[in-house]
Parts: C-alpha cells; structure tokens; sequence
C-alpha cells in the first residue's frame, strides 16, 4: 500500500493567531541578546540608560529650540551678568577689594568660603563660574512644554558638567591647593597618588577602606550583648541583652532598611540607638537581614515582608505571647514595616502597640532627585544589569548616591585625597558605609516599579495576599522621623505620613542627613530638631507652613522617642528570657560580604 507523505501547509494556511506567533527560541534570543547588551553599557554608565538621558536632552533641546523669546530672555541674562560682573570687577579694583560680591554661594556650598578665595584673581574665578552656573540653571529651567522629570534630569546633568570644571578642582585656580603646594614642595602630590593607588587597589579587589580595621564588627562596631534567636533564608533576629533591673512590656522591634547592614543603629557604645533604647528599659529585637547573592535573585517584597517583618513577630510572640510590639522601621525597612503594618490592619491583627519610621517614605511622589533614576527607560536598563548577575552591588547603588552630592562626595573628597594629599580619619560612620551590601533582582525592580515609578502603597494599588493595602487602615499611634538634608528621603517625602494616616503622628524633623540625622546620639554639640504631634481629627498643615511655625529645640531627638514610646507602653517589669540561642549577636548573616 503507498502512503502519501504528509507535507505540513504553508504557513498563509495557518490560523493567523499561530502564523504571526514568534517561536520562543527567537523570543527568548532577542530578549537574551538586549538585556545582555545593556549589561554591558551598564559598566560604562555606572547604570545610567543613555536612552534615557539623549530623551531628556532631546526634550529640551527641541522646546528650546521652539521658543524664541525663552532664547531672548537668556541673552538679556547672559548680558546682563557680564555687565555685574564688569561692574563688580571695576569696583573692586578702584575700592581696593572693599566691595561686595557680585553672587553669593547656595547655603550648602562650601566650596569656595576660605578668606583666600575673596582675594584676586581668584575671587574673579569663582565669581565667573557661579554667574555661569546661574545663567546654566536659568537655561535648563523654565522652558515651556519640557516635561518635569526631563527639566530635572537636563538640569542636573548640567550642574553635573560644570561642576567638572569648577576652580575648585584645578591647583592654578584654587588659592587654597596652591599655597598647600607651595608649604608642602609638591609633595602633597607624590602622598596624593599614593592614596590613589592605595584606593584603587581595594577598590578592584572589593577591600575596605583604610582605616576600616579600626572597627570591626562585634567588637568596635554591632557590640551591644545580646543573642540571635531566629535564622532563616533571609534574617537572624538579635535579642538584646537587658541593661536595667526592670523593662518595659512591650518589645521595640527594628526593621533596618537591607540595602545597608542593620549595626548602623548599632555603632560604637557612645552613639548606638540599641544601646540607647536598652538602657531606657526596653527590650530590643533586630532583623539582620542576609547580604544576597546570585541564588537570591528570585527574592520579592513579599519574602522580605513574609520571611522579615513577620517571621521576626512570630518568633517574639514566643517569648513575649501577651505582649504588643513596638515596631520601628529605618529607610526601607520603615516602607516594608509600613507595608506589614497596613496588611495588619487590613486583616484585624492587632500586635503592633505603636509604629515608628525613621527616615521613611510611604508616598514617592516627592522622593528628591533620585527621581532623576526613575522612568521606563530608565528601570529597563537597570532591571537588565541586575537580569545578568542577579543582584544590584552596593557598588552601583553608591555611584547613583554619589552623583546627588557630588560636591561632597565626589569633588571635595578628591580634592582632599588625592591633591591636597590628606587622608580624612575613618569613623565608625565611615567605617560603616563601606561595608556594602546587594539587592535581589526582583525585589529591586518591583520596590523600583511599585513604589517609586507607580506609588503604588500611597494610592491604594499595593497588593498584599492578593488584597490590596492602605495606610488609613493604620490606626496605631505613629511617630515619624524626617531628616534636614536628606538626599535619599527628602523630609517632605517623609511629612506626607500626615496627609496619609488616619491616626495620632508625632512628627520630628531633626538637623542631618539621611545617617547622621538618625545616629543622633545624646550630648552630640551642635544637634537640633523641631516636634510636633498631629491627632487623628486634626486639619492637615502643609510642610512648609509646618517649619516655619514650628521652633527648633536644641540636642538630640532620641529622648522625644524614649518618652513617646514610655507613653505607649505599660509599667515595668522583669525582662523575659532570652529566646532559643543560636548563636551570640551580631551573627552571622552581618558578616557576609
């Protein structure tokens, strides 16, 4: 018998839905191929998505272009600052110096206010560059139908390149380098290098900085007494050692943000909040959260939220069954702490005797210029680096946070390093921010996604169980900590827990940045902070009208949170037992680099 072959129909006689199908072999290469590719720019960008940025520029290029008269108004300014400075350099040649500057400094730069940089030529210098500076932020600024996010990202890039070229950075220019060079016979050069070198050696091959072996962790640094009683894929829960005869009944749990190790709230004796907080009477639980690796890649705000938050409640309600907990939150461990608290709610779960957030943002409509790093565009290409090795380093988040303070962190530190040749002495805080840790892959972009680039919790779309989440929900008493100078969590990012809770906020704003406002320990010279507590009924006051009307108090913030938290709490009593030991704090988990 003959069999006719069967030859498959063209692919015209197909169903269409199959016929326009690409095959997953292709898919799957140019999916691989454009995330690979990206990667690799990512090394060279410090992960900064060019599309996004030739967008920004194009944006405002185009508007400019398109706007006569804004065009017009910049020639007026242009010539209108070389007529000052004209004038300025005039009358200080004829009134021998007594005249007054033509441009004065922002209040947060420092570069340029030695006495020697009052004298010519080198008052001529930064006078000049801070009038182009100006005239730069006037043309980056203020153009019709630029979109608000571009305005930001074109105008930050700018203040990026001229600050490239500052006389600050340059030895002819700088009054102060020079006359170091001249005391030192050039030699600050030759110590210079060295550090450069030195530096670069630890960097590539991931060392510490020198001087970091000063403070080790468990003995100099993270050395409050206590014990880890809980260990999981993600967290070690430290129970702290009582300090007092007598403690309060309720626990102080805290939740550290995990793109740093938790012993920032924990350094030396002298400025530890652990230390602190235990010696007012509570018993203190730490998370200690794992320094992910590449098999981590998988982990989600949901793990961290399940295996975190809640995982650290269960093992306390062992100990301490009758007990409510004071749950505290610091960066990102305050918006997880956050996000668990209102899931709680949501759910009738009512183990949380109070919530605290420290430098914490709930809403990230307002969360500064690391709105700069947030688009389409640009999570694609960051969510591809992270694809290829499954995690974001603490070194790439660092570069992002160096360019916010580039002045500081960038320009006067190398100034400072490698050409006045002086080597700043390491501190427990320095020590501490060297110690890096990474973030997982798919927690990184959906924290990216959901929070930042959707404010998603803010807005009532932040699903937990498949259920979604509200703040207002939240009817525990909440005291919020917002820092002055925050480049990570603006203070009015922070502020808006008023405008989103549904119950009593005690508000306050303390001097410092987003670290050293938090590690604001007692007897620290020089410290301030403005409080004030908002009950449930009261009418919203905005951030602006709320500083101006509020008075700042001297010393440090930590007694306000003892008290409020004293307040919260029942009288006390014997402190309970430690919990099953697994090991002596700070752990394990602390040490992973």
């Amino acid at each position: 018998m003959h069999v006719r072959p069967v030859v498959p129909p063209p692919a015209a006689a197909l169903p269409p839905a199959l016929a326009e199908r690409d095959s997953y072999s292709v898919t799957a290469l140019a999916d691989i191929t454009d995330r690979s590719l990206h990667a690799a720019l990512a090394r060279f960008t410090l992960g900064l998505s060019p599309a996004a940025l030739a967008a920004a520029y194009l944006d405002w290029a185009v508007h400019l272009a398109a706007a006569p008269g804004k065009r017009m108004q910049l020639l007026d300014k242009a010539a209108r600052k070389s007529l000052r400075f004209a004038s300025y350099a005039w009358h200080y040649a004829t009134e021998r110096g007594e005249c007054p500057a033509c441009i004065e400094p922002l209040p947060q730069d420092k570069r340029f206010a030695g006495a020697a940089w009052q004298q010519w030529p080198f008052n001529f210098f930064y006078q000049s560059f801070l009038l182009q500076q100006q005239w730069w932020h006037n043309a980056t600024t203020g153009v019709r139908g630029v979109t608000g996010h571009h305005e930001t990202m074109v105008q930050f890039s700018a203040r990026q390149l001229l600050d490239t070229v500052s006389p600050s950075n340059f030895v002819a220019t700088n009054p102060e380098l020079l006359r170091h060079t001249l005391e030192k016979g050039g030699t600050n050069f030759i110590t210079g290098f060295q550090h450069l070198i030195e530096d670069w050696e630890r960097a590539i091959s991931g060392g510490r900085p020198i001087g970091a072996e000063a403070f080790r962790v468990g003995h100099e640094v993270a050395a409050s007494a206590g014990k880890v009683i809980l260990r999981n894929r993600l967290i070690e829960l430290i129970q702290y050692a009582p300090t007092t005869e007598q403690v309060r009944p309720e626990p102080v749990l805290i939740v550290p943000a995990w793109i740093m190790k938790y012993y920032i709230l924990d350094l030396s004796q002298r400025n530890s909040l652990v230390k602190y907080l235990t010696d007012q009477g509570f018993t203190v639980f730490m998370i200690s959260w794992k320094n992910p690796g590449t098999e981590d890649r998988d982990l989600g705000m949901e793990d961290y939220r399940r295996l975190g938050v809640m995982a650290a409640l269960e093992q306390i309600g062992t100990i301490l069954p009758e007990s409510r907990v004071h749950a505290m939150g610091y960066c990102l461990g305050g918006t997880l702490l956050s996000i668990a608290a209102a899931a709680m709610a949501r759910d009738g779960d009512l183990r949380l005797a109070t919530l605290t957030l420290l430098a914490a943002q709930t809403d990230f409509t307002e969360a500064g210029e690391l709105m700069l790093f947030i688009d389409d565009s640009q999570l694609a290409f960051l969510e591809d680096m992270m694809w290829e090795q499954g995690f974001l380093d603490a070194r790439q988040m660092a570069g992002a946070f160096q360019l916010l303070r580039s002045n500081d962190l960038i320009w006067s530190e190398g100034l400072r390093r490698y050409l006045l040749g002086e080597r700043p002495p390491m501190t427990d805080l320095m020590a501490w921010n060297a110690d890096a840790t990474r973030m997982p892959y798919r927690m990184h972009a959906e924290y990216l996604r959901r929070l930042f680039l959707n404010n998603d919790l803010a807005e009532g779309r932040y699903r937990v169980d498949d259920r979604p989440v509200a703040l207002s929900d939240v009817r525990t008493p909440i005291f919020a900590v917002g820092t002055e100078w925050d480049h990570v969590a603006p203070w009015r990012s922070t502020f808006k827990i008023n405008l989103l809770s549904d119950t009593d906020v005690r508000y306050v704003l303390t001097s410092g940045g987003h670290n050293a406002g938090i590690v604001s320990e007692v007897g620290n010279a020089g410290r301030h902070y403005r409080a004030t507590i908002k009950k449930a009924d009261d009418r919203y006051v905005d951030p602006e009208a709320w500083f101006a009307t509020t008075e700042p108090q001297q010393g440090s913030w930590w007694p306000e949170l003892s008290a409020w938290l004293a307040a919260h709490s029942g009288e006390p009593s014997k402190p309970p037992a430690m919990g099953a030991t697994l090991g002596d704090a700070p752990g394990t988990y602390v040490l992973e680099s």
